[in-house]
């Protein structure tokens, strides 16, 4: 039976101590944010014109009302530290690790019921029922592994920071981020537009066996469609999608990997049976879906199109462990099972799940369509 890694515990809040090793931790990862950004892309550099500033008909009032009550219900020092601007590079420290490394904005756990409440208002708002339901279990999961681990003054599931950025009630694009140990959220609005990468969920466990979230399970569509793809598959499919022997040590575009360059590897959707390319829709249905009913719909319409320039990659085994990725000019999904990190197997096992939806060509953060908004209105206002 795989049991707790013993080891000392990491500072999930700011040391009181920096050593010259948790410095220069946080200095790698500050370099990294600092780079200009280009955002994920193949070796042939982005790819323009894919996300035109067009208005989508979906009703945004509702988020920003939500943000609009939180920021008027947090003091002074809390707004100053709780709302950001626009262009603040804190959108790009996010991590999902335990530790404490650049965490900004407030921490839920600071937070009284009432403050707390309104924030998560915010998220459940801009999300689907489905996806708030998940994002509240994995935090719910770190309850557990605390409770398992008896650190629940630093595994628990509160100990996430919360930052809204920009000025939603001035109209102007805005945006939110819930950022801690596997559940790392960006989402900007711009206009009726939203973008909701970088996304990156995870667990470990992914079964709550005990404690107070006893039964939670997390992950087991997104682990049994991908399986159900990839089983499909003839074999001479197979051996397209198959990419390596070898699980990769972690998803290729995680945190601080923001400009991170990936070629299309796999099976091409093109080439997939109409029964597969269902199951291969059902699949990208799981991650596109955690966000709103009417972004959703703009955003499958968006990843749709692109369908003859999607790519699906495999490695592992189906009744293993294994990794999978989807994609495309528009979107990129990784998913991975995980070594241990609070459990002592040092081999990846179905207890620990990594996943990951980035925007490639530039849009993740919204970047692309902040730029055209910056160029259409901005520019207009210092002609006149």
């Amino acid at each position: 039976m795989t049991g707790l890694r013993h080891r000392p515990s990491a500072p999930t809040r700011p040391p009181e101590v920096w050593t010259p090793e948790l410095l220069e931790k946080v200095e790698w990862r500050r370099r990294a944010a600092a780079e200009p950004f280009r955002g994920v892309a193949g070796s042939e550099g982005l790819r323009p014109g894919l996300f035109p500033l067009r208005a989508t008909g979906v009703d945004v009032t509702g988020m920003r009302g939500a943000a609009e009550d939180y920021l008027a219900a947090l003091t002074p020092g809390e707004l100053a530290d709780g709302r950001l601007s626009m262009d603040d590079v804190t959108w790009r420290h996010w991590a999902n690790g335990a530790r404490y490394f650049l965490r900004h904005g407030l921490c839920l756990e600071d937070l009284d019921e009432t403050r707390r409440r309104l924030a998560l208002r915010i998220v459940r708002e801009s999300l689907s029922d489905a996806g708030f339901a998940q994002v509240l279990d994995l935090m719910h999961l770190n309850l557990t592994i605390g409770e398992l681990r008896g650190e629940e003054d630093l595994l628990n599931e509160w100990l996430y920071w919360f930052t809204v950025y920009g000025e939603p009630e001035r109209g102007g694009p805005w945006g939110w981020q819930l950022d801690g140990h596997h559940v790392n959220v960006n989402c900007v609005v711009v206009g009726d537009r939203m973008v909701l990468t970088p996304t990156f969920l995870g667990a470990e466990p992914v079964v709550a066996k005990s404690g107070k979230y006893a039964g939670t399970v997390a992950f087991r569509r997104e682990e049994a469609v991908g399986e159900e793809l990839f089983t499909s598959l003839t074999t001479r499919q197979r051996g397209r999608a198959t990419i390596a022997d070898e699980l990769p040590p972690d998803l290729f575009v995680g945190a601080f990997r923001d400009n991170f360059e990936l070629n299309y590897e796999g099976l091409p959707f093109g080439e997939l049976t109409p029964g597969q390319r269902a199951t291969a829709a059902e699949l990208l249905g799981l991650y596109v879906n955690r966000a709103g009913a009417g972004h959703a719909r703009v955003r499958m319409a968006e990843v749709l199109a692109h369908e003859p320039e999607t790519y699906f990659a495999w490695i592992g085994e189906p009744d293993g462990v294994f990794y999978y990725r989807v994609h495309s000019p528009v979107i990129l999904v990784e998913f991975e099972h995980q070594a241990g990190v609070m459990f002592d197997n040092d081999v990846p096992s179905r207890r620990h799940i990594h996943t990951v939806v980035r925007t490639p060509n530039g849009n993740d953060y919204g970047v692309d369509l902040l730029r055209q908004h910056h160029e259409r209105f901005h520019h207009r206002r210092s002609q006149a």
